[in-house]
């Protein structure tokens, strides 16, 4: 078998590092959503990134972005891959060990990929033929045939499918205990959650990589963002995330704080869930094209993110592997009108409910809503918390016009799948040949021919207007004094401190 792993930029982060010094203090952000149960399994991930902001300190993968390598072993010492592109083998790092003192094994790794329910789960265990438990430190996964993206749908935040949880402790408490008091083998521990309020964790010295410097870390639920920068100023928490507009230039202007932007593969975007209804207004193409030229995306990304985000013109991010520029769509409000006069609605038509997650609908989504029903598009903003959001969303439940994001990484094929291929966690429709062309393109392991069918899948989509593409959002994080190493940027195409394990304080 041919070894991939061990790459040479990543050597630095293969071995376990050595610290003497026992973890002290605390460090608090001030976190942006209400935090749910929910991502307290890697099992539930949804396909966005949020949940990794809590894995990547309670859990740990077989392979995970880190500085420096977006496939770094981590539970996992090594893997390799056969030259038929059948099997996979993963051999596990002896010295790892959950919160409990219990060992990481191969039986924790598949019994994890079996439980496994979350985003892609169905594409996964389709493409999979069977889990081998060589013996003890290696386990092997046969494919039914070869897949040039395994491991970007297995082993990265894709999905969280090669995230390890005990399976003693599993089976013992069921998923519902597991999520009232989570065990997993990430740098800290669970110590207690408050709904509504903060998560509290706590440093475990058993973590294979290196024992964390901090003591404790606690995730304090602040939804608003005006409340966080003045508890980020008062010195109540020393990370504020998201920080936006007037708020996030107080932060540059005030002595002791710094702002610091991140950037990931995160792209917001409208979906017209109704547009294969005939005898909806979205169902014509004009219309849907008239929504893409009401919005002034250029104006959002000023106001919102002082310039530093970038435009979008495709659902699938610019820096995603397989990514296809499309020509950019014109603000012409002008031009969206006549549309919709072509389309047979010269005064416009009430579009109903426009739902979005509190964050992003704030931000974005109220300009946009706006430049909606500035051109005759008359929808009503609803804004829900953002677990409550994608589990309507993901469970089919929303109607007429829904903003959508997603920063989880992968590749263009990852994002496609979840959003426009029948079957998807957040399909509502799709077209046949894009159907098709999915499937050809998974089982093609050329990477030219694969390249060129991904991309014209984005043309297909594009020129059928499927979804009114509106900004990759930079993510603006307020940082204070006391902090020495903050870790945001520190890991790539990730938006949260990370990794938990090498913050310090001052």
């Amino acid at each position: 078998m041919r070894i991939v792993a061990a790459l040479c930029l990543a050597v630095g982060l293969l071995a376990p590092v050595s610290s003497s010094a026992a973890p002290a203090g605390q460090m608090t952000w001030a976190v942006h959503v209400t935090i749910a149960p929910t991502w307290f399994d890697p099992a539930e991930t949804a396909g966005i990134v949020t949940p990794f902001m809590l894995l990547y300190a309670m859990h740990d993968a077989l392979l995970k972005p880190m500085p420096g390598n977006p496939l770094t072993p981590s539970l996992a010492e090594s893997w390799s891959q056969s030259k038929d592109g059948l099997t996979y083998e993963f051999v596990v790092r002896k010295n790892a060990k959950f919160h409990d003192g219990s060992a990481v094994t191969a039986e924790d790794v598949k019994f994890s990929f079996e439980r496994y329910r979350g985003t892609a789960a169905s594409v996964l265990k389709a493409k999979v033929a069977r889990v081998e438990i060589v013996d003890s430190q290696r386990v092997r996964f046969v494919l039914k045939q070869p897949w040039a993206d395994f491991i970007t749908f297995y082993a990265t935040p894709a999905t969280g499918a090669n995230w390890i949880v005990p399976k003693k402790y599993v089976e013992k408490v069921g998923d519902e205990g597991f999520k009232k008091a989570p065990i997993g083998a990430g740098p800290f521990k669970f110590v207690r959650f408050s709904p509504g309020v903060e998560l509290v964790l706590e440093a475990h010295d058993g973590y294979w990589r290196k024992t964390p410097a901090l003591k404790t870390l606690v995730f304090r639920v602040i939804p608003d963002e005006s409340t966080r920068l003045a508890a980020l100023k008062r010195g109540e928490v020393d990370v504020a995330y998201s920080i936006t507009g007037a708020l996030a230039e107080e932060v540059v202007r005030t002595k002791g704080l710094t702002l610091a932007p991140t950037h990931f593969t995160f792209t917001v975007w409208i979906s017209f869930l109704d547009q294969w209804d005939p005898k909806s207004p979205w169902h014509d193409k004009r219309v849907r094209l008239a929504a893409n030229h009401a919005i002034d995306r250029g104006a959002i990304n000023q106001a919102a993110y002082l310039g530093k985000s970038k435009l979008a013109f495709n659902f699938v991010p610019s820096g995603m592997e397989y990514f296809w520029a499309p020509k950019p769509y014109e603000y012409d409000p002008k031009k969206a009108k006549q549309l919709l006069k072509e389309a047979g609605y010269p005064n416009g038509f009430d579009a109903g409910d426009y739902t979005a997650e509190m964050i992003y609908g704030t931000a974005i989504g109220e300009p946009s809503n706006g430049y909606l029903q500035a051109v005759g598009i008359r929808t009503r903003l609803r804004l829900l918390e953002r677990a409550a959001f994608f589990q309507e969303y993901g469970e089919k439940k929303l109607k007429n016009v829904v903003q959508s994001g997603s920063g989880a990484p992968g590749n263009a094929a990852t994002r496609i799948e979840q959003y426009t291929v029948t079957g998807g966690r957040y399909t509502y429709g799709s077209y046949p040949e894009i159907d098709g062309l999915f499937s050809e393109q998974a089982n093609e392991m050329n990477p030219r021919v694969r390249t060129q069918i991904l991309q014209k899948m984005q043309e297909l989509l594009h020129d059928r207007v499927m979804f009114a593409p509106i900004i990759e959002p930079a993510f603006l994080n307020g940082v204070g004094p006391k902090v020495a190493v903050h870790g945001l940027g520190t890991v790539p195409n990730f938006p949260y401190s990370s990794p938990y394990e090498d913050l310090k304080l001052k």
